[in-house]
């Protein structure tokens, strides 16, 4: 009889210990790895999208480069609190990159979507209700004078980045730890600082999704679901080109470290 090791490389294609493939394939976690996503997306995308409803309802009192910054501060922050637990994805860009790269299981995918999704849109009915429909509740669009086609090409290549960097340091068991958090939370500031007056730098598809739903007005969201689509493609590839096939270290980052009974 294949033991779990055996059974999760067949979904993987790469090798794992036994503890840590039980504690995985346990189906009895996975919904506290689903709640994970939920959660983490909604603090995301309250941070993200909140940033601009803030700036909105203050006179700008809050400067882009601030409002571009704090989310990628929250990443860092979600993958320090529970990286382990689901692998803090937050992004169904990235969740769709670790099943390409073979670090993540397809049959998974679905709850994870389904749960970022979730959470994304709790974050911008919460916003609605605490300040109104103020801000188009801090919803990414083009910049001025940019059109779809610029925004587009920004957000495939922001994308591109932010994937391979996540799958680069998660290649060497890093995602969950300090180096991973910070090259991660660090992109993503970094990417909105000089592209957010370009295409809003959303490189997730869930955090202009769900704000765009709330507000009723879905004309340039398909900018963020293909370009953020795009993106994780060129990023695997990326990935693949520099390192080759994946990693033990890239999938326990891909699906966290839950083992033992006293498993966070």
């Amino acid at each position: 009889m294949a033991s779990a090791a055996e059974k999760l490389q067949r979904v993987t294609g790469s090798h794992v210990g036994d503890a840590q493939a039980r504690a995985f394939m346990d189906p009895r976690r996975e919904g506290r790895r689903i709640f994970a996503e939920a959660w983490g997306t909604f603090l995301l995308v309250v941070v993200a999208a909140g940033g601009g409803v803030v700036a909105a309802i203050s006179g700008d009192a809050i400067p882009l480069a601030m409002r571009v910054i704090a989310p990628g501060l929250l990443v860092m922050a979600v993958i320090y609190f529970m990286g382990s637990v689901s692998g803090a994805h937050l992004n169904p860009a990235v969740t769709l990159a670790f099943a390409l790269r073979r670090n993540f299981p397809w049959r998974r995918v679905p709850g994870y979507l389904l749960a970022q999704v979730v959470g994304g849109v709790g974050a911008a009915l919460f916003l609605r209700s605490v300040f109104g429909s103020v801000g188009e509740l801090g919803a990414t669009l083009p910049g001025a004078g940019i059109s779809g086609g610029q925004a587009l090409a920004i957000e495939v290549l922001l994308t591109t980045g932010l994937v391979n960097t996540i799958l680069g340091t998660a290649a060497g068991a890093r995602n969950i730890g300090p180096n991973g958090a910070l090259a991660v939370g660090g992109y993503i500031a970094l990417a909105g600082l000089w592209a957010a007056p370009i295409s809003g730098a959303s490189m997730n598809p869930v955090r202009s999704l769900a704000p765009d739903l709330v507000r009723g007005n879905l004309h340039t969201t398909w900018i963020y679901l293909v370009g953020p689509g795009i993106g994780a493609l060129l990023g695997v590839w990326c990935e693949w080109v520099l390192k080759g096939g994946p990693t033990p270290e890239g999938t326990a980052a891909a699906q966290g470290e839950l083992d033992g009974e006293g498993g966070s």
